[in-house]
C-alpha cells in the first residue's frame, strides 16, 4: 500500500515549481472555458418525449415517471446496475454513489437526483444498508421496460459492453406540466460526471494510476476497473 521505491516527481526551487505551476494553470483555464461550451451545447440539445407508463418501486410504492421528479422541473436518473437475480450492486456503481453528496442542493436548483435498478425493492434496501447509504432515493424498475428503452439493459446477457446484459448510465428529464422529456444521456467514463473520487485522484502525482493514463515511466499503475472495490471490501 506505502511503496515508497517507486519514482518520484522531478524536486526542483521554490522558483521553477511556481512557474511551472502557473503553465499548468493555464492550461486547465482554457480546458474549462472549452468545458464550459461543451455545457451550454448540451443545453442546446433538442430532447424527446417519453410516452410510456413505466411504473417504479420506490419507498411509497408504486411510482411513476412523473414521481421520481419528486415534484421539481429537472430529474437525473442514474442507471445503477443490479439485475434481478444479482446478489450484489455494481461495485464500479457503488463507487460513484459513494461520491453523491446530498440532495438538498441539487433540490434548490429544481432538480431531483435517484437510482433506478431492475434489482427488486428488497434486494436494493439490503444492499443500500450494507453501503450505508441514505440517499439518492432509489427505484426498482423490475416489471417494465425502462431499462431497455433507456438503452441500460440488453435482452442478451453476452451483449458486448454489458456485465450480463446491465450497462451503467446517466439520463436527464425535464418535464413541462404533466410531459416528460428526456435530454440527455451518457455512459461509460461519461458518468465520471458523478464521481468525484475520480476528480481527487486525477490531481494527485500519480494520478488514477492506471494504465491507460499518459504517466511517466515506473509511476505505479495497474489495469483499470480491477482495484476499485466496494468500500467494504478493501484491505485495511
Amino acid at each position: 500500500m506505502n511503496d515508497f521505491s517507486t519514482p518520484l516527481p522531478p524536486i526542483v526551487s521554490m522558483d521553477e515549481w511556481q512557474a511551472a505551476l502557473e503553465r499548468q494553470t493555464a492550461k486547465e483555464k482554457e480546458f474549462t472555458r472549452a468545458r464550459d461550451k461543451l455545457n451550454a451545447a448540451r443545453r442546446r440539445l433538442p430532447m424527446v418525449e417519453v410516452r410510456s407508463d413505466y411504473v417504479f418501486d420506490g419507498p411509497r410504492g408504486k411510482a411513476t415517471l412523473l414521481d421520481l421528479f419528486e415534484g421539481r422541473r429537472q430529474l437525473i436518473v442514474y442507471h445503477f446496475m443490479f439485475g434481478p437475480d444479482w446478489e450484489a450492486g455494481c461495485d464500479g456503481c457503488s463507487w460513484v454513489v459513494d461520491a453523491m453528496t446530498h440532495p438538498a442542493h441539487l433540490n434548490a436548483r429544481d432538480t431531483t437526483l435517484v437510482l433506478v435498478s431492475r434489482a427488486p425493492r428488497e434486494k436494493l434496501l439490503r444492499y443500500q444498508a450494507r453501503m450505508g447509504w441514505q440517499h439518492p432515493t432509489w427505484y426498482s424498475s423490475l416489471g417494465s421496460d425502462f431499462n431497455q428503452d433507456m438503452g441500460v439493459t440488453s435482452c442478451n446477457c453476452h451483449a458486448p459492453d454489458t456485465d450480463r446484459g446491465e450497462r451503467h448510465g446517466i439520463s436527464v428529464f425535464l418535464r413541462d406540466g404533466e410531459r416528460v422529456f428526456r435530454t440527455y444521456f451518457s455512459g461509460k467514463r461519461g458518468v465520471e460526471y458523478l464521481g468525484s473520487l475520480w476528480s481527487y485522484l486525477d490531481l494527485t502525482p500519480y494520478g488514477r494510476q492506471e494504465n491507460w493514463e499518459d504517466s511517466p515511466p515506473g509511476w505505479p499503475q495497474t489495469p483499470p476497473y480491477v482495484w476499485n472495490r466496494r468500500h467494504d471490501e478493501y484491505e485495511t
